[in-house]
């Protein structure tokens, strides 16, 4: 059996105000065939690796094709993307014909000129490929599940976990039952239902822990072969942005239909629940300074994970007044101030103006006194997965007390060693403040007493019925309105 691989991941915030290019993508290293062969701790190799790995054990031929990643921004240039579109097509062309295709995407990329890439790359694929041939792709959960999407691939997997865990387990599932559908074994059936919602759904606490669970429960009924829910992507404007469930059966569309529905009005009717309710800035320090260990606040709003700048510092601003101690931030993307420190070398003493570069998300700027404490020039944290997160030129300041990590790469923090890498102790803060809305739970979750997303200003807003869509088609949905579906 042959087995073509590829991958094109990035998330799109259509709201961001710059684009995706093609040096975002290769700051974060292209494959061109050799993604599970190359010395990477990428998440795109790591994939690889482990369907190469499969493939082998099984006796089939491997053959992998582009896998590119950029950190989510702006829509991506569309020269870019149909770069990367039609070297994966002309792969498969030259060195097909494949019994089995296998990606790796995103599900909420848009380019210029494309609002649904992956489906345009998986139609791609089944036109070269042919009708015989098994697609599958594996998604993550903040993706707009479209119908060219489901239409044209066999299997559609989305991660199941929030934070996001789980892309080696559901990345094997997938490998399995493209493999068993070519070899006849299964015939798979797909079935969506339009929970007509646009949200956030956390997966770590309820109600949406168990309603994942659900999913999982689903899996275990006979005929089912896999079961998700496409979260959906708010910030991304397109026709068919938000929130869907996806069951795949044994060709048995009627229990597809069935079991999608079934899970779908379950989360349809936790909708009030689901909606995220979190402190503002000042509430939010005032309970971190009640805390009686250490508090992890999450700056959700200026989370690069979700296309925001990352250089938004109104929280610091508001620690600053509060003449805040034993707390660290981090990290915030300034790359001007990041040499600046560097170059003025650890122990300088001198005035920076911190954040509030990018645009109107990024707020205003910060003027403040502040001394280098550490240097590192290709500083890293661990990613999900346990993978590798670079973070470019690093430094730590220190300012009036506060720690701060400030970095040259533009990424969330996911762990600890985004600031104990750079020499900062962790055991002896009370408040710890992280760019992320809520991958960070995985690495800090373990040390921390009180966890507290905060309502921050930026890119990321969580009044989803006030979102200036314009692509989206339909407008009748969960919270602009508040009973879509009628069931109530």
């Amino acid at each position: 059996m042959r087995i073509l691989a590829a991958g094109v991941i990035t998330e799109t915030n259509t709201f961001s105000p710059w684009p995706t290019g093609r040096r975002a993508f290769e700051a974060n290293r292209v494959f061109h065939g050799d993604a599970s062969t190359a010395d990477s701790d990428a998440e795109t190799a790591m994939i690889a690796r482990l369907w190469r790995r499969l493939a082998d054990r099984d006796g089939h031929t491997f053959v992998e094709s582009v896998f590119a990643l950029a950190q989510p921004s702006g829509p991506t240039v569309q020269s870019v993307y149909e770069g990367y579109r039609d070297a994966i097509l002309a792969d498969a062309r030259a060195h097909g014909p494949f019994d089995v295709v296998l990606l790796l995407l995103h599900g909420a990329m848009v380019s210029s000129g494309c609002d649904d890439c992956e489906g345009e790359i998986i139609a791609g694929l089944r036109d070269v490929a042919g009708p015989r041939a098994v697609i599958g792709a594996v998604l993550d959960l903040h993706c707009h599940l479209t119908e060219l999407m489901v239409s044209r691939a066999d299997v559609i997997i989305p991660v199941k976990e929030y934070p996001h865990t789980d892309f080696p387990e559901r990345s094997e599932e997938l490998y399995g039952l493209c493999v068993r559908a070519a070899k006849g074994e299964i015939k798979p059936t797909t079935a969506v239902f339009d929970c007509r919602m646009v949200g956030f759904y956390p997966t770590t606490h309820e109600p949406m822990r168990g309603l994942t669970d659900t999913l999982f429960a689903a899996e275990k009924r006979h005929g089912v072969l896999s079961a998700g829910f496409a979260h959906g992507f708010p910030w991304g404007d397109t026709p068919e942005t938000g929130s869907r469930v996806l069951v795949v059966t044994d060709n048995d569309p009627k229990l597809a239909r069935e079991t999608a529905a079934e899970i779908g009005t379950k989360i349809y009717r936790a909708r009030e629940a689901l909606l995220p309710r979190f402190a503002d800035i000042e509430t939010a320090l005032t309970a971190a300074g009640r805390s009686n260990g250490i508090a992890v606040l999450a700056d959700t709003a200026d989370n690069s994970g979700g296309g925001a700048p990352s250089d938004n510092v109104s929280l610091l601003r508001a620690m600053l007044a509060r003449k805040m101690h034993d707390a660290a931030y981090g990290g915030i993307w300034d790359p001007v101030s990041a040499e600046i420190c560097a170059d003025a070398g650890v122990g300088a003493k001198l005035s920076l103006r911190l954040g509030g570069k990018c645009g109107p998300a990024s707020g205003d700027s910060l003027d403040v006194e502040v001394i280098v404490r550490g240097i590192r020039e290709n500083h890293d944290q661990t990613g999900l997965t346990g993978t590798r997160a670079a973070m470019g030129l690093s430094v730590w300041v220190e300012a009036s007390g506060i720690d701060i990590v400030i970095m040259s790469l533009r990424t969330q923090i996911f762990h600890p060693d985004a600031f104990t890498g750079l020499g900062i102790d962790l055991t002896k803060k009370r408040t710890i403040v992280v760019k992320s809305s809520w991958h960070f739970q995985a690495g800090f979750g373990p040390m921390a007493d009180t966890i507290i997303p905060v309502a921050t200003p930026g890119a990321i807003q969580m009044n989803f019925a006030a979102l200036d869509y314009r692509k989206k088609r339909d407008m009748n949905f969960f919270p602009r309105v508040r009973d879509p579906l009628g069931l109530d």
